[in-house]
């Protein structure tokens, strides 16, 4: 680990409730940017044959929820949605039954569709500050967008430090809750959308003759030199792709293609179609 590795390590305990690919995603991304040691992360699971690669890492594992909520100062809640009030339930009922007084902890959703208000009212009696985000999968990488909300009972140091762990793993940006929704159908789900996209160019290449492995790869590298300029290069993405289209040139013509098979519409009714879908799941869990 070199200096500057080290100038950004963080002394808190980290917890996870779940031990899913997400919370294995953000788990990677601090220990290899050397926010934290694996001996700093508690997760706990229902099974624990299930946190192998947990163990194997040698992090603290439980199958008891309330063991990482005693012991982590910030916990991330990673398990499905829908098991979020069977998991707040059984903490709140551990805890009240040993007249435990529960330092306030420090609590990050990464639960789709759950709002602020949903987790105020399940997290409350934990004496929980709360920050929900919304990650993507490219988390592994390093590169993820996630995207990072905080309740009124999150403070300051609360959010400038959940955005130092986020950034390690990728792009971290605090938007109003109200955005999360539909902002997310385009970084979480839009993700899906790209691998589609690149799954196509390949097919393309595949279909006049390159093989698989090295049409997937080039396809890979295109788009991600392709979001790279359009994020660094400080040009409209329509300036961009006028400079690849020469006069009668072969772009053009595969640009026209595109357009006559509605490319732009498709992209627009995707992201506006799963935005949609998230807030009827919003509203669903809401109710329950």
């Amino acid at each position: 680990m070199n200096d500057e590795q080290k100038s950004k390590n963080i002394s808190q305990k980290i917890g996870f409730i779940g031990g899913g690919n997400m919370a294995k995603a953000i788990c990677e991304g601090i220990v290899t940017n050397g926010l934290v040691t694996f001996d700093q992360i508690y997760v706990s699971g229902p099974r624990l044959k299930h946190l192998g690669w947990w163990i194997g890492q040698g992090c603290n594992t439980y199958q008891e929820n309330e063991k990482v909520v005693s012991e982590a100062d910030i916990i991330f809640i990673c398990v499905k949605p829908h098991i979020l009030q069977t998991v707040t339930s059984e903490l709140k009922s551990t805890f009240s039954r040993n007249k435990e007084v529960l330092p306030s902890k420090l609590y990050v959703s990464v639960l789709a569709g759950i709002s602020l208000e949903t987790l105020n009212k399940e997290l409350e009696s934990l004496h929980g500050r709360i920050i929900r985000i919304m990650p993507n999968t490219s988390m592994v990488v390093g590169e993820g967008c996630t995207l990072l909300s905080p309740s009124s009972s999150a403070t300051d140091a609360d959010k400038e430090l959940v955005s130092g762990i986020i950034s390690a793993t990728g792009l971290c940006k605090e938007v109003p809750e109200d955005y999360i929704n539909h902002l997310g159908a385009l970084t979480a789900s839009g993700s899906a959308f790209i691998y589609m996209v690149l799954e196509a160019l390949a097919d393309g290449a595949v279909k006049m003759g390159i093989p698989r492995a090295l049409a997937t790869e080039l396809a890979a590298q295109t788009i991600l030199g392709a979001g790279k300029m359009a994020r660094d290069a400080g040009k409209h993405t329509a300036q961009l792709k006028d400079e690849i289209c020469s006069p009668a040139g072969t772009t053009i013509q595969g640009v026209h293609a595109l357009e006559k098979h509605g490319i732009r519409a498709a992209f627009i009714e995707a992201v506006e179609a799963t935005a949609k879908r998230a807030v009827e799941i919003e509203i669903a869990n809401k109710k329950i």
